[in-house]
């Protein structure tokens, strides 16, 4: 299978059989899994005892072969096999008198490179974009431009060029996505920035959740650790609060008192949580909605909430006169006005600290932050994710949490987990908060790119240097390990300090050099509700899903998945050419 090579273990001992056992090299601390059985040679036929089995091929495996009888280790090999390969693992006595044993592993087949198709995908994507680069410099002829004004109408022409060259004006929405508002002149230029940042998150996690080719790095890291699929929420929390600061000030700017402002916050996020209960969470295809076994957690309602505490604690501070700050650091006029809010922001940081690594878990050590089942070396089979799962299986009940956490493969935990609990919440709030923190930067600064791009540097460097410290810039062995199921402070950290380093240069990109316009990344992100619940309700429908012919190919995945979310992104830019933003 997919992910996966055959293992023949010959065993030419004729004293005792030998036990087979493995373990994973993402699993970190964890006792070895039992394989197989690999019976003794039989010595009057001469025919060696043998024994077939399948083993991962994801990341590299320690083998582990001892004897039946007294238990002794004979062999440990640590090997990274290859998907689809052949191998076989002699065992046998090198020398009688001293009863010395050799495990060689031989390849009968080689494996296939499994990572070909995702450098046939890059190649086809990276031709396309040539031709459209061509294209436009192309259209930039006289002669060209003006035989095309006369194959095409020449307006519907005028405008196809136009919406790749012009910016769409800032939206007073109190959303994060553009309302047709932002179409009318203004004096103040919308940040293409903001928007392609947001798409390029929301395309990846798009082609993640469907799938991702079934590569293991475009899904969620098992445990401690990122992979590419880890990245991407975040970053669309962290952009969620630079909008709510760019948009909050300019509603107030703009007449809106704050009751009102305050009643469009409450509403947005109502809608939110209740479309991520009701369409996003349930699978109408085993039935109808049932509270019985209904995951309450979910992403639309972790950003719901993020943004109601988010949003109302700006909506507090914020100044509708949008005055500069006149005390004694200047320079500091991005952060001292907002005192408060740091204060809260910190108290909160506290309370998931405390109960984090102070709240008695049953069964369970304090300050236990591993995913149970066979990890520590199986000690805490029931403690998946420490105080975390303990406060959601006693708030919500096991049946309304996440069913399959990442952690069920690699480490066999059997208790739910839910990646989008109650105390991560904490965690995304602070995490939209720093993204608040760019919003703001954009505003005091505003037509001062290198004092924005400076201050994005410093904050990146600043969230860099928390997260080494953090983490001790290691995988485990960190104060705290970047995780993502738990949403830790260090996972926050990294997330931020990687947002605004990418903030940064896509700024530089597109609103500063205006080198880039931010296509493709640009439509999704001016619809980006849209398309996230679109590509979850439409997941299992053509042509988004269809049957395929060797459902064990990774490239016959990677072109499912790919089309997929490329689809989404002409979605997209068809409703973006034709004006069609969906807003809460």
């Amino acid at each position: 299978r997919m992910d996966q090579a055959l293992l023949l273990v010959r065993n030419e001992l004729p004293a005792a059989g030998l036990n087979l056992a493995a373990r994973s090299g993402s699993c970190h601390q964890c006792l070895y899994q039992f394989l197989a059985f690999v019976p003794p040679s039989n010595e009057s036929l001469g025919k060696a005892g043998t024994a077939s089995v399948m083993v991962d091929t994801q990341h590299p495996l320690t083998l582990l072969l001892n004897s039946s009888v007294g238990d002794r280790d004979l062999c440990k090999i640590q090997y990274h096999f290859g998907e689809f390969g052949n191998y076989s693992l002699v065992v046998k006595t090198l020398s009688a008198s001293t009863q010395t044993v050799s495990c060689d592993l031989i390849i009968n087949e080689g494996p296939i490179n499994s990572y070909l198709p995702i450098l046939f995908a890059f190649l086809v994507y990276m031709g396309i974009l040539a031709i459209l680069i061509a294209g436009r410099l192309l259209m930039k002829i006289d002669p060209v431009r003006n035989w095309v004004y006369k194959k095409l109408n020449p307006r519907a022409t005028d405008r196809m060029i136009n919406s790749e060259l012009g910016s769409p004006n800032t939206t007073d929405s109190i959303n994060c996505d553009p309302s047709p508002q932002s179409w009318s002149t203004g004096s103040r230029q919308r940040l293409r920035s903001l928007d392609t940042f947001r798409g390029l998150s929301l395309v990846i996690m798009v082609f993640v959740n469907y799938g991702g080719g079934k590569y293991w790095f475009f899904k969620h890291e098992s445990w401690n650790g990122l992979t590419v699929a880890d990245l991407v929420f975040p970053w669309f929390v962290f952009i969620m609060g630079t909008s709510i600061a760019l948009a909050l000030g300019s509603l107030l700017r703009w007449g809106s008192s704050k009751w009102k402002v305050l009643r469009k916050i409450l509403w947005r996020s109502f809608v939110l949580i209740l479309l991520g209960i009701i369409v996003v969470n349930p699978n109408y295809c085993l039935g109808p909605l049932s509270w019985d076994n209904l995951r309450i957690p979910g992403v639309l309602q972790r950003l719901g909430f993020t943004y109601l505490v988010v949003a109302a604690l700006e909506l507090l501070f914020t100044r509708a006169d949008g005055g500069t700050w006149e005390g004694r650091f200047p320079a500091l006029q991005d952060i001292l006005p907002y005192w408060p809010q740091w204060i809260f922001i910190l108290v909160l940081e506290t309370i998931w600290l405390c109960l984090t690594f102070l709240l008695p878990v049953p069964d369970c050590p304090r300050g236990y932050l591993g995913p149970g089942g066979i990890g520590d070396f199986g000690k805490y089979p029931n403690c998946t994710g420490g105080a975390a799962g303990y406060i959601d299986r006693l708030l919500l009940g096991e049946k309304h949490m996440y069913q399959h956490p990442s952690s069920g493969v690699t480490y066999q935990s059997t208790m739910p987990y839910d990646p989008e609990g109650i105390l991560g919440t904490i965690n995304s709030i602070v995490m939209a908060f720093l993204g608040m923190q760019a919003g703001k930067i954009t505003l005091f600064y505003k037509d001062q790119p290198k004092q924005i791009m400076s201050r994005f540097i410093i904050w990146g460097i600043v969230m860099g240097i928390i997260s080494a410290i953090l983490t001790k810039c290691s995988k485990e062995e960190g104060f705290i390990p970047i995780n993502k199921n738990l949403w830790s402070i260090s996972y926050v950290t990294t997330m931020s300090c990687f947002a605004f380093i990418l903030l940064l240069l896509i700024y530089y990109l597109v609103d500063v050099k205006k080198w880039w316009s931010g296509a493709p990344f640009l439509y999704p992100g001016m619809n980006s509700i849209l398309v996230y619940i679109g590509h979850q309700v439409f997941a299992n429908y053509f042509p988004f899903k269809w049957k395929m012919q060797d459902s064990q190919s990774h490239a016959e995945h990677l072109t499912q998945n790919l089309t997929a979310t490329t689809l989404w992104v002409i979605i997209s830019y068809i409703l973006y050419r034709r004006k069609i933003f969906w807003k809460i």
